[in-house]
């Protein structure tokens, strides 16, 4: 073969490879692992939703769900780098890193009220969470540094009320004395399919103003690749989106895979709770979109916390989070523009 046209070939399949290589590295999506705060459920249904319907994909990402549990510290996960983003149940989590001066930040808050309950039997006819000071409360470890340290100070509620909980609702049912902690999208469905009709006080009715499902990532991955966190909230928020307004069987299918023990019945019930108690999309996110916070309801919080001697005093709150990916974001701007298309054709 003539040198020259040798020469030739082999820069053709060169620019070829490299070409390739490129192509490959270009589309290759970005893997990312996402520490939820439980067991595959629900709560975590948007997640679900955007990983089924490739939310997640169609914006580059490869995103691993990984589920949380009792035993599971999704938080010293994410401090270490072992997980990209991380769920707190409430609004405890993200003050207590600010706290010890670790750079985690909350970025989206998807419950705007918090499903956090405390539970009795109907046949006590109590009315109130007043009416609950002074008797007996199943609280986990967890419960007893976060939302009892409200109910002590709102409340007056003591130490000497608290029974230990570990999740099992046989102790409830069985003495129609006790309260426990719950969800209102999870246990009020499991206490009534026993037969027991339970009075359900949902902490956030009554001044408890804590965030809930709230994502957090370090201020490092928000500085070193701030297009990643972005497409990761903003597919979120669509599959919330979906998962809300639209079918949320595809969701449903991948929470059950991964948590076999999840019923389809608790499913439907949890879901058609987040929609009428507006537990996620409420006045609120109405204004910027799903996962939006404000600075004026985490001071607010903060400073009942105070009182209870939690927090320092003089923290810095506009610090804790950043509405900086959340706020009128893309799918929050599809989502208005399809509302307004739907009411031009109602019309």
């Amino acid at each position: 073969m003539h040198r020259s046209l040798q020469k030739k070939i082999f820069k053709a399949l060169y620019l070829t490879i490299s070409l390739t290589i490129i192509s490959c590295h270009s589309y290759a999506a970005e893997e990312i692992i996402f520490g939820t705060d439980w067991r595959a459920q629900a709560e975590h249904g948007g997640f679900y939703q955007a990983q089924a319907l490739g939310f997640y994909e169609e914006l580059g990402l490869e995103v691993k769900i990984k589920q949380g549990g009792p035993q599971v510290n999704h938080s010293q996960q994410l401090v270490s780098g072992k997980i990209d983003f991380g769920m707190a149940p409430n609004s405890f989590i993200p003050l207590n890193f600010l706290e010890q001066s670790i750079p985690i930040i909350a970025i989206a808050a998807f419950f705007q009220r918090d499903p956090a309950v405390l539970i009795a039997h109907k046949s006590q006819n109590y009315s109130s969470l007043t009416d609950l000071k002074y008797k007996k409360i199943m609280i986990s470890p967890d419960t007893r540094i976060g939302f009892w340290r409200f109910l002590r100070v709102r409340f007056g509620f003591n130490n000497q009320q608290i029974k230990p909980y570990t999740f099992n609702l046989a102790p409830f049912l069985a003495n129609e004395e006790l309260i426990q902690q719950g969800y209102l999208t999870s246990e009020p469905f499991l206490i009534k399919q026993t037969g027991i009709q339970p009075s359900v006080f949902l902490l956030a009715d009554s001044g408890y103003n804590s965030y809930a499902g709230i994502v957090q990532c370090s201020e490092a991955l928000i500085q070193e690749n701030p297009a990643l966190v972005t497409a990761f909230i903003n597919a979120s928020i669509k599959g919330w989106y979906s998962f809300l307004y639209d079918d949320p069987s595809p969701a449903f299918r991948l929470i059950s895979a991964d948590n076999p023990e999840m019923d389809r019945r608790l499913l439907e019930f949890a879901h058609q709770i987040m929609v009428n108690e507006r537990l996620i999309d409420n006045e609120d996110s109405r204004v910027n979109g799903i996962g939006t916070m404000n600075l004026r309801r985490w001071k607010a919080f903060y400073e009942t916390m105070v009182q209870d001697a939690l927090y320092s005093p003089d923290l810095n709150i506009s610090k804790v989070f950043t509405n900086q990916f959340a706020s009128q974001s893309d799918a929050f701007k599809e989502r208005q523009k399809k509302l307004r298309k739907g009411n031009q054709i109602d019309r």
